[in-house]
């Protein structure tokens, strides 16, 4: 079956057709005063955020469309002869299809260029909710533009944030994330760090959560969309940034770019190090050093107005010292009576390091048929690897993980735009091979028992997705979509997930109401442990189980409220588990992938961002309000065959939490940005030892930018993170390092510095 699929991918790259998901579209119709269609009208579509535009001209009924559009903001300006010329605002989220409508005026003896007051607002006909970042809010918001920094989706995004240093959101781990439109495939769960990309390599970033049209795949808890640069927003230009402060952190890149007409590039290098790597046990820092290096490349040449080729690829490098507690007496270490006179993850001992790599070659082609037609083809490669190394005298428990995966397959898809309706059709495909070694050795007394198993499995994964959006009223959007998934690997599975969705725009408001229902289906990790520690386990009554895919049903529903530039979005979504994806730990390291029967989440979201106000403030808040329960017994991977159980909290359930954030523009070409950030504690592994309750202190930190342009080309910033220096305790789970303290205060300086070549 392994060829079957390996065949399948091969043909995804030959003769296949699919979407690529960074790209929307946009239309509109052009009417004179007497709303009479005006023919011939040159429409131009430009970025605001780079050199790129494109122009058509009106047809007969004064109608436009723009097809393969990126995700991102543009003006739409249009000009004819006798007539004003005319621009508005628009933001293509991708999947969408915004309709402008645009009325001019007569031209005057004083011509000047009509700009419609009409504020910019979300798209009206999707049934998933969005949150987009662009390159101004990471590269101004506290600490949010590092190289291991993911303040550019906690600060914006309801319901995220990182806790036993991984990103959640939704209650979930598994999330996707696609460059350029192309999924970077990665079924591991609970064994890397960090974001993708470099946040200085990205131009816009789309947040979806959940209610994903079939396209979009299955990682239930959130999809990250990058539009990296592309060299469109410069010519021959390049940008050195070097920062330096608290703990010895450095964050360094150097990148370039350029285009022309036809062709554009961009490239960048980068390298980072610090003293403070991961949440510390306790809050001392010790033992927790991190350092990475890392480049991203992006070349886009326009062959002739049908065709554009994309080619994409990353590296990254880095590694992490695994903080240990060093007080003998605590909880973890100590077996006192706040943990049942039982050490719980005993770290004095350990000097555990972890190294992990990243690469990824993703190529695309574009072929526009005409304005409503596109199909786009896109191989692509992926390696990651994570291996987590201790000491040979680490007690009680000396631990080896190491795994490389390799994936190669490819996307393909196609997309029709009707007067009704936009169809979506193509198919997704992967191969898999995994290189994994565990070994451990205990140090404690039972005899130096050691034992090491060497693991090769591969795996395949075949997705076929038909998606369609139907307008039977121009205030309606109806959506529905089916994908039905093979995957092969430990064990093999077939699945067919439905999805449905609705939109509805309430005229003149442009209020928009939205509806959802689906299903989804997660791949596995391909972790398979069998020899000497299936031997050890059968010894201690624990044992491995073959890892299933995670089953998800989820509803939701939401509206989006537009007022004076102000953009309201609530959210309320339940999400329904089967096999939820989650991990447990060997002694304090080395984490396997296991999945637990089922899980319940659930919550309300809202989001505000206001316009620029007064051309010069402006505010963001993401708000989330979310209960995430499980249920024993654990049905893959690591179990100590534990019966079933009621709903309990996972150790990631986090009640509520707060960012409110904004920037100002200050005189002398100078801004100020903050973030807030509260959250209500996260659950507590030990109730009344040594906190009462079911979950742990609240907290709240302050984060502070400030930054000046002095001319063109030096820019220079001050960023304090946690400025109070408040510190608790937000998570006492198993997972690296055991015990996990929020970061302390972190105040560095970054220079920016433009020149040409």
């Amino acid at each position: 079956m392994h060829r079957i699929a390996l065949v399948s991918s091969v043909v995804v790259l030959t003769c296949s057709i699919a979407v690529a998901t960074t790209f929307g579209s946009l239309r509109g119709i052009v009417h004179d005063p007497q709303h009479r269609p005006i023919p011939g009208a040159m429409v131009m579509l430009r970025s605001k955020s780079s050199e790129w535009t494109k122009s058509v001209n009106t047809d007969a009924n004064g109608e436009f469309a723009f097809n393969a559009v990126a995700l991102g903001a543009y003006t739409v300006s249009v000009a004819s002869p006798g007539f004003v010329e005319a621009a508005q605002g628009v933001v293509v989220n991708s999947g969408t299809e915004p309709v402008i409508h645009f009325q001019l005026n007569l031209a005057g003896a004083k011509e000047t260029i009509n700009v419609s007051g009409a504020p910019v607002v979300a798209p009206t006909d999707s049934a998933t909710p969005v949150t987009l970042v662009d390159r101004q809010d990471i590269g101004r918001a506290p600490g949010a533009s590092r190289s291991n920094s993911l303040a550019m989706i906690t600060d914006f995004v309801p319901g995220s944030y990182v806790t036993h240093d991984q990103l959640h959101i939704r209650g979930g781990h598994q999330t996707s994330w696609l460059v350029d439109g192309v999924p970077v495939p990665n079924t591991n769960i609970a064994s890397t760090l960090g974001p993708q990309l470099d946040p200085k390599d990205i131009d816009y970033m789309e947040v979806n959560r959940g209610s994903y049209s079939a396209e979009f795949g299955d990682r239930t808890y959130g999809v990250f969309n990058i539009v990296p640069r592309t060299g469109f927003e410069r010519n021959n230009q390049a940008e050195l940034f070097l920062s330096g402060g608290s703990f010895y952190q450095t964050n360094a890149q150097l990148n370039f770019g350029s285009h022309t007409e036809r062709f554009a590039y961009y490239a960048s290098v980068n390298g980072n190090r610090s003293d403070l790597g991961l949440q510390t046990p306790v809050p001392e820092v010790v033992h927790d050093a991190a350092n990475g290096y890392g480049g991203f490349g992006s070349l886009i040449f326009n062959v002739n107005p049908s065709n554009q080729l994309r080619f994409m690829t990353s590296l990254r490098k880095d590694y992490y010292q695994i903080p240990y507690d060093p007080n003998p007496n605590d909880i973890e270490n100590a077996p006192i009576a706040a943990n049942h006179f039982s050490a719980q993850y005993p770290s004095i001992g350990l000097r555990d390091g972890q190294h992990e790599g990243d690469a990824f070659l993703n190529f695309s082609w574009v072929h526009t048929f005409n304005s409503t037609t596109l199909l786009t083809i896109s191989p692509f490669y992926h390696y990651n690897s994570a291996n987590y190394d201790s000491s040979p005298n680490d007690v009680p428990i000396a631990s080896t993980d190491h795994r490389a995966s390799t994936y190669a397959g490819g996307q393909a898809s196609f997309n029709a735009n009707f007067r009704r309706n936009n169809l979506q059709m193509g198919l997704y495909s992967f191969y898999q091979h995994d290189q994994g070694l565990f070994g451990a050795i205990f140090n404690d007394g039972s005899g130096n028992l050691r034992f090491s198993d060497a693991e090769h499995p591969s795996g395949s994964l075949v997705a076929y997705f038909w998606d369609d959006k139907f307008k039977p009223l121009s205030w309606l959007t109806l959506s529905a979509g089916i994908r039905p998934t093979y995957f092969s690997g430990g064990v093999t599975e077939n699945t067919i997930s439905p999805r449905f969705g609705a939109a509805v725009n309430i005229p003149r408001l442009q209020w928009t109401f939205r509806a959802f229902y689906g299903h989804y289906h997660q791949a596995p990790p391909l972790i398979t442990v069998s020899g000497p520690l299936l031997q050890f386990c059968s010894t201690n009554q624990c044992g491995f189980v073959a890892l299933h895919g995670e089953r998800d049903e989820e509803h939701q529903f939401g509206a989006t409220i537009p007022y004076r530039g102000w953009t309201l979005d609530l959210d309320n979504f339940k999400t329904h588990a089967h096999n939820f994806f989650d991990h447990s730990c060997i002694g304090s390291g080395a984490c396997f992938p296991i999945t637990i029967d089922r899980a319940v989440i659930r919550g309300w979201e809202v989001t505000l961002r206001s316009p620029r106000i007064a051309h010069r403030a402006q505010l963001h808040l993401a708000d989330s309000n979310q209960v995430a329960e499980g249920a024993l017994p654990i049905t893959g991977g690591l179990t100590n065959f534990a019966p079933p159980s009621p709903l309990f909290l996972l150790d990631h359930d986090q009640r509520n939490t707060l960012n409110l954030g904004g920037d100002v523009v200050l005189p002398w070409r100078a801004y100020a940005s903050t973030n807030v950030y509260y959250g209500s504690g996260f659950s507590n592994a030990f109730p009344g030892r040594p906190y009462p309750g079911d979950h742990l202190p609240q907290h709240t930190t302050f984060d502070l930018s400030l930054g000046k342009d002095f001319g063109d080309r030096l820019s220079a910033s001050l960023h304090a993170l946690n400025v109070a220096n408040r510190r608790v305790d937000l998570d006492n789970s198993q997972t690296f390092g055991g015990f996990h303290w929020n970061a302390p205060r972190e105040i560095y300086a970054e220079f920016r510095y433009r020149f040409r070549y």
